[in-house]
C-alpha cells in the first residue's frame, strides 16, 4: 500500500471480515478506520506541517497493523503484542473497552514508534514531532469520545470507575498521553539504535506486559469485568455497529 486511500480499502474489507466471522479485532479495527479517515480528511484540509509525510507516516504506520493481522490470519506469529491481543479476541469473557485498549496498547506503544522513525529516513527525528502529537491527539479524541458513550455498548461499566477509585489499575488508568509520551522516546531510541530488530523485540516484550494486565487485572476488578461482561451486547457484529456510531459521533462532538 501506498496511499491512505489504499488503506482505508484494506480497513473496509478487515471490519467486514470481522463482522461475518464475528470476530471481536473488529472492534479496534473500526476505531482505528475512524482514525485513518480523519487523518485523511486532515491531509486533504493541509492541517499538518508537511501533509505528503504525514501519508507516508500514516500507510507505514497502518501498516503494521494490517501486516499484523494478515499474518495471524494465515496461523502466523506477528509481534507478541499483537498476538496477545488477537488471541484475546476469541474470549467472549473480556469487556469490549479491554479489546480496544489492547489494540492501541499495541499498535501506539510500539508501532507508532518504529512508523516515525521509518517515515523520516535519515533526516531528523524531531522533524515529525508535531505531526506524530496530531495522530495521537486523533485517536484521544475519538477514544474519549468512546469512553464517555460506552454506555451504548456496555451499559454498567461507567459502575467501575467510581468502585475502583485509587487501585492501580492498567484497565482504569490507561492513558494515551502517557503511551503518546513513551512511544516519542522509543521512536528515539528505535532511530538511533544499531541493531533494530533487537530494539524492536526487546520493546515488544515490554509493550507485552502492558498487555498482560490489561487481560489480567487485579482480582477485583476481574470480578467486577465479569459482571459489567453480563450487560454488554453478545452479538460481535451488532456491537460493531453501535461502536461505529459511537466513534463517528465522537469525531463529529
Amino acid at each position: 500500500m501506498k496511499t491512505i486511500d489504499e488503506v482505508l480499502v484494506r480497513m473496509d474489507q478487515i471490519v467486514a471480515e470481522c463482522k461475518n466471522d464475528q470476530s471481536r479485532i473488529g472492534y479496534f479495527a473500526i476505531l482505528y478506520r475512524q482514525v485513518t479517515r480523519r487523518i485523511r480528511d486532515g491531509i486533504l484540509a493541509r492541517e499538518f506541517e508537511d501533509n505528503p509525510r504525514m501519508e507516508k507516516l500514516d500507510v507505514l504506520f497502518a501498516g503494521r497493523f494490517i501486516n499484523a493481522y494478515n499474518t495471524w490470519k494465515i496461523a502466523q506469529a506477528p509481534t507478541n503484542s499483537w498476538m496477545l491481543a488477537f488471541e484475546a479476541s476469541k474470549d467472549s469473557k473480556h469487556l469490549v473497552l479491554q479489546h480496544l485498549f489492547l489494540g492501541i496498547n499495541a499498535h501506539i506503544n510500539l508501532d507508532l514508534g518504529i512508523s516515525a522513525a521509518d517515515t523520516m529516513g535519515s533526516e531528523p527525528i524531531a522533524g515529525i514531532q508535531n505531526d506524530f502529537n496530531k495522530i495521537n491527539a486523533v485517536l484521544a479524541e475519538l477514544v474519549d469520545g468512546v469512553k464517555s458513550n460506552i454506555s451504548m455498548v456496555s451499559p454498567i461499566f461507567g459502575w467501575l470507575i467510581p468502585l475502583a477509585k485509587g487501585r492501580d489499575e492498567m484497565l482504569l488508568n490507561f492513558s494515551i498521553q502517557l503511551a503518546r509520551d513513551g512511544a516519542w522516546k522509543y521512536a528515539g531510541e528505535y532511530y538511533g539504535c544499531e541493531d533494530r530488530n533487537a530494539s524492536i523485540l526487546e520493546r515488544d516484550r515490554n509493550i507485552s506486559k502492558l498487555a498482560n494486565k490489561l487481560i489480567n487485572p487485579g482480582k477485583f476488578l476481574s470480578f467486577m469485568v465479569k459482571i459489567v461482561g453480563f450487560a454488554e451486547w453478545k452479538s460481535v457484529s451488532r456491537t460493531m455497529d453501535q461502536l461505529d456510531v459511537v466513534v463517528k459521533k465522537a469525531q463529529k462532538d
